[in-house]
């Protein structure tokens, strides 16, 4: 938890504000609920117990770290989970209960078989299946770990998969509910023993981490990413037949993930949670927002509604319990979707459990799971023909066959209407400079024809549409890049840019846009600050920032200040 030393203050505040029903005196410093709370006394035995077996699991790793066989390489996360996990709870006042001593144990027992298992593998034996990730183990509850591309450390995630193995499943990414005392520990040792919620036969349920209670948004959404992809690697899913789905806080990052990745899912199931900020804290907690402009701009990254359009691209069933506070994100959802004009609104499919709470309703829930195998059924498997995307942040710039590369004004909501037919593809264009039409070649209905793409620009909707005329490219897919200028569309090569422009892009929007979304380096000022204290923080931080940094990359801690930071260190991180 101490990798990015920013960002988890960041994702409390997020969490406890969305979900904790403190209200307005949460939002003072004097009285804010400390979130994770603080943890129990362990009884001086049982904590020197699990410090000793700690230290040995950390040898094992530490040997495993320094062998060059790729084979232990691609499966140490797999194994430095549970010592992590069991590190930072003793570090970090992260035992709550007296049991979780006892998860504890289990963690590290885990961790020193898995260990010992690695440790044996040989170049001879290197293509057997370890046995966590045999798909005919005995457990169909697995722990997986990988290593995060954000900071260099090993996260973990759950997977629990089907009763019989073929090719080509479906899988479900399940993102969890809050829980404040949910860190690490506790969350691997629930994802050994823990199938809930069990997936439909045939289907895998991938559980995402997520960087603790943070709703999947920052690290916790690049992980979730990074998990899926882990998972499409090591077993046999079809990445076209992953869905995503959570309740409560889960429900929220559902929401999310949904709106802002409409391409990566063939379905979406957000249960509770929240979806907008003003509103629900209003119903949640009675909290009536004032907030300045530039945070109402803000607030676009994540609320939603804003997004609606693009569920058009994303079969969804929301879900809530009819008594059930959390109900409002669906509601709001639901408003949202049917208040585009009126060319574009939709009915969005809310299931709603009669008189019940914060709960998933058996009932509702055998409903939802049989118009999802539905959807399932009936996906094609061509790119849409009819696309409708929004988005206010060129970090999310991409669905299916459209990418924008530049908008006219960043934090404003730009739109791409896009309709194919036959050879034709026809355009509506709203707050973007500049967007790319990429198809592969079997992603048109037509063959041997040249495309004929027209874009007319909402404010002039009037004015003349000429025809823009694209061949196949060299490999048979077809592709072109739609320049604005002036008041018209020029076709540009895929490759230009404009000369001597710092402008902004994708993965390059700005310090609010990126924050926390890859990796990144503390810098060293190279002035005094306006106070004594500030630079005595900036030191100690940043030093603390190199150490944490060099323990991840190395396994210790050799350096103590930033001085003894090589520059062959810098080059690799």
């Amino acid at each position: 938890m101490k990798s990015l030393p920013i960002f988890f203050p960041m994702c409390f505040l997020l969490a406890a504000s969305a979900l904790a029903a403190d209200g307005p005196a949460d939002n003072q410093s004097s009285s804010v609920r400390p979130v994770p709370p603080a943890g129990i006394a362990l009884d001086p035995e049982v904590k020197t117990g699990l410090e000793k077996e700690l230290r040995a699991l950390r040898a094992e790793v530490d040997a495993l770290r320094n062998s060059k066989s790729a084979f232990v390489q691609r499966y140490l996360p797999d194994v430095e989970i549970f010592s992590r996990a069991v590190e930072l709870a003793l570090k970090e006042d992260g035992f709550f209960e007296t049991k979780d001593a006892e998860r504890a144990k289990q963690v590290l027992d885990e961790g020193k078989r898995r260990a010992t298992e690695l440790t044996k593998a040989t170049p001879a034996t290197a293509t057997v299946p370890l046995s966590w990730t045999r798909l005919d183990g005995p457990s169909r509850m697995i722990v997986r770990g990988f290593r995060s591309k954000l900071d260099g450390s090993v996260q973990p995630y759950g997977i629990v998969r089907p009763e019989w193995i073929a090719s080509g499943h479906r899988a479900d990414v399940w993102c969890r509910g809050r829980s404040e005392k949910g860190l690490e520990l506790q969350f691997i040792a629930t994802r050994m023993t823990n199938p809930d919620p069990m997936p439909e036969p045939g289907v895998f349920m991938i559980h995402p981490f997520g960087r603790y209670c943070n709703a999947n948004k920052l690290a916790g959404e690049v992980d979730t990413l990074e998990v899926l992809e882990h998972a499409l690697k090591e077993y046999p899913i079809d990445p076209k037949r992953v869905a995503i789905r959570g309740f409560s806080m889960g429900g929220a990052a559902a929401w999310h993930l949904a709106v802002h990745y409409p391409d990566r899912w063939f379905a979406a199931n957000p249960g509770a949670g929240f979806s907008e900020t003003p509103l629900f804290l209003n119903v949640f907690q009675s909290e009536e927002l004032k907030p300045t402009w530039y945070e109402k701009k803000l607030w676009q990254m994540y609320d939603c509604p804003v997004w609606a359009r693009n569920l058009r691209m994303l079969p969804t069933i929301a879900y809530s319990g009819e008594i059930d506070k959390q109900k409002q994100a669906a509601d709001v959802m639901v408003e949202a979707c049917w208040n585009l004009p009126e060319s574009e609104r939709f009915e969005l499919t809310h299931i709603i459990a009669p008189k019940t709470a914060h709960k998933v309703d058996p009932i509702a829930r055998v409903e939802i799971e049989k118009r999802l195998a539905t959807i399932d059924r009936l996906r094609s498997t061509k790119p849409p023909t009819q696309l409708a995307f929004t988005t206010t942040t060129l970090k999310y710039n991409k669905a299916h066959w459209i990418t924008i590369n530049a908008l006219s004004e960043h934090w404003t909501p730009a739109t791409v209407s896009a309709r194919m037919r036959d050879s034709n593809i026809d355009l509506t264009v709203s707050n973007a400079t500049d967007i790319t039409l990429d198809l592969e070649a079997d992603q048109m209905p037509v063959d041997g024809v040249t495309l004929v793409v027209r874009v007319k620009d909402d404010k002039h909707p009037d004015g003349p549409v000429p025809a823009h005329y694209v061949r196949r490219r060299s490999d048979l897919s077809w592709g072109i890049r739609l320049l604005k200028m002036g008041d018209s569309w020029e076709q540009v090569a895929p490759m230009e840019s404009t000369p001597n422009e710092l402008r902004k892009k994708h993965g390059l929007q700005g310090p609010i846009d990126d924050a926390f979304m890859d990796a990144f380096l503390f810098v060293k000022p190279t002035a005094t600050g306006t106070h004594p204290k500030i630079d005595q923080w900036v030191e100690s931080e940043f030093n603390r920032a190199v150490r944490e940094w060099h323990r991840q990359m190395r396994g210790d801690v050799v350096v103590k200040t930033s001085e003894e930071l090589k520059p062959e260190d810098i080059e690799n991180y």
